[in-house]
């Protein structure tokens, strides 16, 4: 064989060796990459492991579907003997707790489900609670704060000193009341005071229902206070003061969990991970330092700073 035969099988040989490098680094790649857009709590579908699962619901509390899309996967996933939910919320619209009460009712017809209260736990976050079979509370976790309620500002005075007239032609009287730019009469009060009280039924009608009480007997429940922990457990409207690990001690003794299963966390798979708000963030960690990441990552991604207005009626407590 000469030497030139010899270099060009040579340089064959290391073609195919490139080649296929080449395709196993793109595959790798393509896997990490699947694997991150699939989302931690499908990864762990993947492993399937026995596990407790644990959900957060904190911030502002909307109806948030990649949320649904979740407890719905966790119903159906074997490998899930129980949920903990861990709320930390101040409450937001009361469509967004009634939807999230619904979901934790689903998971409940397969699995126990336990709340376990943080700081707050108020409003539609407590509604959240009252999705559960069990719910654990601090002490001195802020919760209750029944009810239901509209805000808007009425800036008609202002327009008036400013000179600025807001004209409106609309096809009954009762079509976009209550309005920002004029008093609020007697028939637009009404109707959003019926709609309130309409909301309100069924928010105390749920709290009597889940918690076996009669809410006009628990004193400040209608009026819409908050309670301590420890005056809510009195009240009835918690079962039992602790944290993790009382939750995790209800699942096992009363409601059979496996003992010692690791708690895993879930969460919501969401979208433009990849987007323009993260390519941002890391642009402003590069030129302006991690801080300044940090506040970018904060603003694009977090749910409470991206709701701050709030349509339709709202469940929420907030001094």
């Amino acid at each position: 064989m000469t030497f030139e035969t010899e270099t060009v099988l040579d340089r064959r040989r290391m073609r195919r060796r490139l080649s296929f490098w080449r395709s196993a680094a793109i595959a790798g790649l393509a896997l990490a990459f699947g694997l991150l857009a699939f989302g931690g709590e499908r990864i762990s579908d993947l492993a399937a492991s026995h596990q407790i699962a644990r959900v957060t619901v904190e911030g502002t509390i909307t109806e948030d579907r990649d949320q649904l899309l979740l407890l719905k996967r966790l119903r159906d996933a074997g490998h899930v003997e129980a949920l903990l939910v861990f709320v930390n919320s101040p409450g937001g619209t009361t469509a967004g707790g009634e939807s999230l009460f619904q979901a934790l009712r689903n998971v409940a017809e397969k699995k126990p489900v336990v709340a376990q209260f943080g700081t707050v736990a108020a409003s539609a976050g407590y509604i959240v609670g009252l999705g559960t079979d069990h719910i654990v509370s601090h002490g001195n976790t802020i919760t209750g704060s029944i009810g239901v309620l509209a805000q808007w500002p009425e800036v008609s005075a202002l327009l008036d000193k400013i000179g600025v007239k807001v004209n409106e032609v609309k096809s009954g009287e009762l079509k976009a009341e209550p309005s920002p730019f004029k008093p609020m009469d007697a028939g637009g009060r009404q109707v959003v005071q019926n709609t309130i009280d309409d909301g309100f039924r069924w928010f105390l009608s749920l709290v009597e229902q889940r918690r076996g009480i009669i809410a006009a007997n628990v004193p400040g429940l209608v009026e819409g206070r908050i309670f301590s922990g420890r005056e809510a457990l009195e009240r009835k409207l918690v079962d039992e003061i602790g944290g993790e690990t009382e939750a995790v001690r209800w699942l096992e003794e009363k409601r059979g969990v496996t003992k010692d299963l690791k708690v895993i966390d879930w969460k919501p798979v969401r979208e433009g991970t990849w987007g323009l708000p993260n390519a941002m963030a890391e642009l402003a960690a590069y030129v302006l330092g991690a801080g300044a990441g940090q506040l970018a990552r904060l603003v694009g991604r977090d749910a409470t700073i991206g709701t701050l207005g709030l349509d339709g009626l709202v469940s929420v407590w907030q001094p």
